[in-house]
C-alpha cells in the first residue's frame, strides 16, 4: 500500500474485511488510486497516478472489478456509516435518490438505452442521451468547508432499459420500483449508522419519488423533495 497520512490509511483500511488477502493488494491500490485520479477514473488512469504504469501484471486489477467476489452492499454499509461519522455525526441523517445517465458505448454494453438528456432538455428543446442509468442513494449532509448541502453517493444501483430486459427475457422494472427497492436497503444499511453510546439519536429521512406526482411531458417521474422517516 501507499505511504498514506495515518487518518487517511484508516479510511482505507475500513474496507479491508470486504476482500481476502490476495484481492485487497490490488483493492486498496484502485481505492487509492480512484481519489488521486482527476478525470475519468479508469484502472489504466489509476496504476499512472500511483507510478504503475509499467506494471506487467496489470489484468490482476482489473479481475478485481469483474471477477473478484466481494460484497458491495457491506461496503455500501461501511462507506455510509464513514461519511455519517464525518458530516452527520450529530444531526440527522437524510438520505436521497436520484438517478444519471453514463454514457457509454459499445457492442458489450447490453443495458444501455435512450433517454432524455435532463441537463440540456427544456420545455421547448428536447435532447436524447445514449448510455447507462444508474439509481444513486445518497448522504445529504452539510459541508462546513463548501457552505452548502452536498450529496454523497454510497450505493448506486443499475437501471437496465426496457430493450434490454425484453432481449434477455427479463422483467424490466421502472425506475421508481428501483428507487423503492434501494429505499428498503437504506433502511438495512441505517443499522449499520448506529449512534455511539451517549450520542445525540439520529433521525434517518428520506427524499424519495413520487408515486403520485404528475409525469411531465416527456414521461419522466420527477423525484419530489418529500421525506420519510424510516
Amino acid at each position: 500500500m501507499l505511504p498514506l497520512p495515518t487518518r487517511f490509511a484508516a479510511i482505507i483500511l475500513a474496507f479491508a474485511p470486504l476482500f481476502v488477502h490476495r484481492s485487497w493488494r490490488h483493492a486498496q491500490n484502485l481505492l487509492v488510486g480512484a481519489i488521486l485520479t482527476p478525470g475519468q477514473r479508469t484502472v489504466t488512469s489509476i496504476l499512472r497516478i500511483i507510478g504503475r504504469a509499467q506494471e506487467r501484471r496489470f489484468v490482476n486489477v482489473h479481475r478485481i472489478l469483474n471477477r473478484a467476489a466481494w460484497c458491495p452492499r457491506s461496503g455500501s454499509r461501511i462507506l455510509l456509516g464513514l461519511l455519517v461519522d464525518a458530516f452527520a455525526q450529530r444531526g440527522p441523517v437524510v438520505l436521497g435518490l436520484d438517478d444519471t445517465i453514463e454514457r457509454r458505448r459499445g457492442k458489450r454494453i447490453a443495458a444501455k438505452g435512450i433517454y432524455r438528456d435532463p441537463v440540456r432538455s427544456s420545455d421547448s428543446h428536447f435532447v436524447k442521451g445514449s448510455g447507462l442509468r444508474w439509481m444513486s442513494l445518497m448522504l445529504l449532509a452539510p459541508i462546513p468547508w463548501a457552505g452548502r448541502v452536498w450529496a454523497l453517493p454510497f450505493l448506486t444501483a443499475l437501471v437496465p432499459s426496457e430493450r434490454a430486459c425484453r432481449e434477455r427475457g427479463r422483467r424490466h422494472k421502472p425506475l421508481l420500483n428501483v428507487g423503492g427497492q434501494l429505499a428498503l436497503q437504506a433502511r438495512r444499511l441505517a443499522a449499520g449508522a448506529r449512534p455511539r453510546p451517549g450520542g445525540r439519536q439520529r433521525l434517518l429521512g428520506l427524499a424519495v419519488p413520487r408515486r403520485d406526482a404528475p409525469r411531465s411531458h416527456h414521461g419522466d417521474h420527477p423525484l419530489a423533495a418529500r421525506r420519510s422517516t424510516l
